[in-house]
């Protein structure tokens, strides 16, 4: 055999092995293992399904933009937990995503879910985001693994009735008494609590707080109710089943007050519930999560989502923003290690820019977004308008509503 085929066969072999062997040059590092905890079956399954969408856009991104590139370009790897609409189904799957060697968990959705979820997943120095849950109690326990990205019921409660005095004064302070109504969970009661201490020194008298079940099948009594205490007013804090049942019941009934003014609701800020019932959705007012109007990712993200023959809910902008900043602080951690990434998001200090939410830079304490925040939206013409802050307005608010 020649010198030349000796050298040739060698550098064939010398190639190989640098192809096969862990940390050279030019070997795929391992993928990253990315926890995404969303209820998709059970009565939040809606939520959880465009949860799951938002997450597996921001992942698809992230790949097809070259990984985690201070990781040697290593790819996100969903592993996906359905939480079963439970606490108790939502910490089984961390207990199994743990056990599968995640780096790190997004979602929840529902606030007992995250409750019980980043509690478990604190036993295991994990890092968790959570997407939606609202109860302040999240962030308020001390766990070091755990950030929320976005608002919490009290910020958001607190937001939504200064806006809502901005508002009435602005249209002359038509409306004075309020029925507050709400499921009877964590998020729903924890709203109306804040409500009910709040509205009355903004000067609007409460004629009552009427409770109902997750899930509820009939809204008769509460509709007959509310049209014997006739107030100017409807604040209701629901998911969407119970809402689009109230208002639809509403609508048949004729019970027509000066405006349904909604906080944190699952339905009012919903692009299934504006096609789906228009009649009982026109005019109906939010204050929620929701897509900042003016950034182009945001119109790109609703165009793939709307592709899909699927509606635009902001737990797709949200779960998208949210898998960012757990790509980012990846990146900033330069290693796939828990104790790395919760390091990272803790320092997180306004160089988190790839979100589409209408927030400030993103700064944490004690695991809470200070720039989160809600917007006002308004059903207008078949579509979901942002009517307030200005900054981020799309149209201007109809308030109160036109008589019949």
């Amino acid at each position: 055999m020649t010198a030349p085929t000796l050298s040739r066969r060698a550098a064939l072999m010398g190639a190989a092995a640098a192809l096969a062997a862990p940390g050279i040059a030019g070997a795929q590092p391992a993928a990253i293992k990315l926890g995404i905890l969303q209820p998709v079956t059970g009565p939040l399954a809606q939520d959880g399904e465009y949860g799951r969408l938002g997450a597996e856009l921001a992942i698809n991104e992230i790949n097809a933009g070259g990984g985690i590139r201070s990781i040697g370009g290593a790819r996100i790897e969903m592993v996906f937990g359905d939480a079963r609409s439970t606490p108790e189904g939502g910490t089984a799957e961390v207990e199994r995503m743990n056990s599968e060697g995640v780096v790190g968990i997004v979602g929840g959705f529902a606030s007992p879910i995250c409750l019980a979820s980043s509690q478990a997943a604190s036993r295991y120095d994990l890092p968790y985001i959570v997407d939606v849950g609202v109860s302040d109690q999240i962030v308020s326990r001390g766990l070091k693994n755990t950030f929320r990205f976005s608002p919490g019921a009290g910020s958001v409660t607190r937001s939504a009735l200064d806006n809502l005095v901005a508002l009435n004064n602005a249209a002359g302070r038509p409306a004075k008494t309020v029925v507050l109504v709400h499921e009877d969970g964590l998020f729903g009661t924890g709203a109306a609590r804040t409500m009910a201490q709040e509205l009355p020194p903004r000067g609007f008298e409460i004629l009552e707080t009427i409770s109902h079940p997750t899930p509820a099948r009939d809204m008769s009594n509460i509709a007959l109710r509310i049209r014997a205490l006739n107030p100017d007013l409807i604040i209701p804090s629901s998911y969407y089943a119970e809402f689009v049942l109230l208002s639809q019941t509403l609508q048949q009934r004729r019970i027509r007050p000066k405006a349904i003014y909604c906080v944190l609701n699952g339905a009012a800020s919903n692009f299934r519930f504006v096609r789906e019932f228009p009649q009982a959705a026109n005019l109906v007012m939010d204050v929620n999560h929701w897509a900042d109007p003016r950034k182009p990712k945001t119109a790109e993200l609703r165009r793939a989502v709307e592709a899909q023959n699927r509606f635009w809910l902001y737990n797709v902008p949200m779960n998208y923003s949210a898998v960012m900043l757990m790509a980012d602080a990846l990146e900033r951690a330069g290693r796939a290690d828990r104790g790395a990434v919760i390091e990272a998001l803790g320092k997180t200090d306004g160089n988190f820019t790839r979100h589409v939410m209408p927030y400030g830079p993103t700064r944490f304490e004690n695991g809470q977004n200070m720039a989160a925040a809600a917007v006002n939206t308004q059903v207008q013409d078949n579509d979901i308008k942002v009517i307030f802050p200005d900054a981020f307005a799309d149209a201007r608010p109809i308030f109160p509503w036109p008589a019949l």
